[in-house]
């Protein structure tokens, strides 16, 4: 799959790469994406949720008052749920929510997602750039002149370039992220794909079985 290099002044420089079949036209496994994206969103919940139980609350020990003869229910201690400030009854407890999944299963996801982007043509490819000081109007500009301002766009670089990250990282509907880290979810809730170019070959590398 041949696919156009853009300069970031939104024209297309002439050259092209390619794209490789086994990755990008595939076809879609919806099940490995749908366990995917369960296991990254599961696994970034903390399970710090906790409430106390009757074992937990302050109070008790002693009967709040005797059993018979009073007009009122039985009762044999304060931190009773029934009573205002007693434990609660199968409250939350932290435990583990994170879903482990076989690295075969993470990569055919990932791939699967790539496959429906390039079926749907929201993957460009554009020239590697960078910037000398942290500029957010730079990075706006070369969205604008690859006409994706208005779309949800992931940026792939290869490896992390930290002035690129401080220049996007206050447009909304931009994400940048190293080609060979971005999960699953990553390109499936972004409209468009935007690669540089020497990222393409990462991405790929990341992807071979």
């Amino acid at each position: 799959m041949q696919v156009d290099v853009y300069k970031i002044d939104g024209t297309k420089s002439g050259e092209t790469v390619e794209l490789d079949p086994k990755i990008f036209e595939i076809k879609p496994n919806d099940h490995a994406i749908y366990q995917a994206v369960r296991s990254i969103q599961a696994n970034k919940r903390q399970g710090t949720h906790k409430v106390k139980g009757r074992s937990e609350v302050s109070g008790g020990g002693k009967k709040p008052f005797k059993q018979k003869k009073t007009g009122r229910a039985r009762a044999g201690t304060t931190r009773s749920p029934l009573w205002t400030g007693g434990g609660s009854i199968f409250g939350p407890t932290p435990h583990e929510y994170s879903v482990s999944l076989p690295v075969k299963v993470k990569k055919l996801a990932r791939k699967s997602a790539l496959s429906y982007k390039a079926k749907d043509g929201v993957i460009k490819v554009v020239e590697d750039f960078k910037f000398d000081e942290v500029k957010t109007k730079k990075m706006s500009s070369v969205l604008k002149a690859l006409e994706i301002e208005k779309q949800k766009t992931l940026l792939l670089t290869k490896g992390t370039n930290q002035v690129l990250v401080k220049s996007g990282r206050n447009i909304p509907k931009l994400e940048i992220r190293e080609a060979d880290k971005a999960s699953t979810f990553d390109i499936l809730k972004n409209q468009v794909l935007l690669i540089q170019k020497s990222a393409v070959d990462s991405l790929q590398q990341s992807l071979k079985n």
